[in-house]
């Protein structure tokens, strides 16, 4: 789904990915308006900032990860309250915890059961872009 009214990315996420036993690991966050509906970390591009630095800080507040940007992982495209969201999120390498200012839960999964938790086709079609982009 293509808005034209909309030429630039709004938000920035992470797919962030850390390796624990030789198997990796994806970032997932609950989401800030649903309870027990699990997402990709992602938030507001400020003024000024460009899509990368906004992914990296999204993914700190939100889960508390400092994590680095490996490479483009995809976009997606979604309307609310009737406005166009355009994200573009990044595949990132996990760094290190850190500071969170959002009281959100978080949980590593490994990505088939990232996948199924994943509620929408657009989150699930980024995390495949950077599962690949992982190996």
């Amino acid at each position: 789904m293509i808005f034209p009214n909309v030429s630039e990315f709004t938000h920035a996420g992470g797919v962030v990915a850390r390796i624990l036993n030789g198997n990796p690991e994806y970032l997932l966050v609950e989401a800030s308006r649903r309870q027990g509906l699990w997402v990709l970390p992602k938030g507001h591009i400020e003024p000024g900032e460009t899509a990368e630095a906004a992914a990296v800080r999204e993914v700190e507040e939100e889960a508390g990860v400092r994590a680095a940007i490996v490479a483009p992982a995809g976009e997606s495209e979604y309307l609310v309250d009737g406005r166009p969201v355009r994200t573009m999120f990044f595949l990132m390498r996990y760094e290190a915890e850190a500071g969170r200012t959002e009281e959100r839960s978080r949980a590593w999964h490994r990505y088939d059961e990232a996948l199924s938790l994943l509620p929408f086709d657009n989150l699930r079609r980024v995390l495949t872009r950077a599962h690949d982009l992982n190996r």
